[in-house]
């Protein structure tokens, strides 16, 4: 009988044995795919660098035409405009930082209103003050879409010299104005030149159809003795909705109106 009464103890301490030594082996293995669940996520495994855009609701007007842009060095830029209204909120920059899970972004440098968004495929969700997702009827109005991008390779990386401006030639005058120009860069949709006074530099996106939209303006305060040529074109940037390209000149249209102005390829 005591014979028989250990063998049963010694059966028991083997089973309890085995069952610890396999427990650690199940943690790791649960702790392994925990891990690799948390590191899918929206900073790691999207595209969401790029251009967002979308109306957001507005309280006393038509919407906030909203654009976002990321960039891969933490870094944005976002644009406002109140529809409706006369008043235009500038743009504003700065950093941008992710939550401990990697799906929710916050600006940094934006003070006066919420400005934390959920990270999705191809789209940020605007965030209320509390960091939880707006919902109800208008929860739909609250998502920026991201904006494809259709590059021009004779677009971009080519400095245009302005050369007519709304029907008239242009040439810089010694001492009255300088050479105006243009550059599309490809990377990251921005331009930069000079309005023939004072450097300028902004945003664009092309959509098809040769379709262009030129935006985020912002410029140095330099006066010169003619203002005017700098002052029409920066109306015919922000004005001009397509555009062609032709032996080496490029055109900027309204519609299907005459060119508000041309500039030709520099071969400097």
């Amino acid at each position: 009988m005591k014979t028989k009464m250990a063998f049963v103890f010694f059966a028991a301490i083997v089973v309890y044995s085995s069952c610890q030594l396999k427990q650690p082996a199940t943690t790791n293995e649960n702790a392994g795919t925990v891990a690799a669940v948390q590191a899918h996520n929206a900073q790691n495994a999207l595209d969401w660098q790029g251009v967002y855009k979308g109306i957001l609701p507005c309280a006393d007007c038509e919407g906030i035409e909203t654009s976002i842009t990321l960039n891969a060095d933490m870094t944005y830029q976002k644009t406002t405009l109140y529809i409706g209204k006369e008043a235009v909120i500038s743009p504003t920059e700065g950093t941008f930082s992710w939550n401990e899970t990697g799906t929710i972004i916050h600006l940094d440098n934006e003070s006066s209103e919420p400005a934390s968004y959920f990270v999705g495929e191809n789209s940020l969700t605007h965030l209320d003050m509390q960091g939880n997702k707006i919902t109800g009827q208008l929860a739909d109005m609250y998502v920026l879409k991201k904006v494809l991008e259709i590059k021009d390779p004779q677009l971009t990386n080519v400095k245009w010299q302005l050369t007519e401006l709304m029907g008239k030639a242009f040439a810089a005058q010694e001492g009255k104005n300088r050479q105006a120009f243009i550059i599309f860069s490809e990377e990251g949709a921005k331009m930069h030149g000079n309005g023939s006074c004072n450097t300028f530099n902004g945003s664009y996106e092309l959509k098809e159809g040769n379709r262009i939209t030129l935006t985020g303006f912002a410029t140095t305060m330099m006066a010169c003795a003619d203002m005017e040529t700098e002052r029409q074109l920066f109306d015919i940037l922000s004005k001009c909705d397509n555009y062609t390209i032709a032996d080496g000149v490029l055109s900027l249209n309204k519609a299907r109106m005459a060119p508000l102005a041309r500039f030709s390829a520099s071969k400097d």
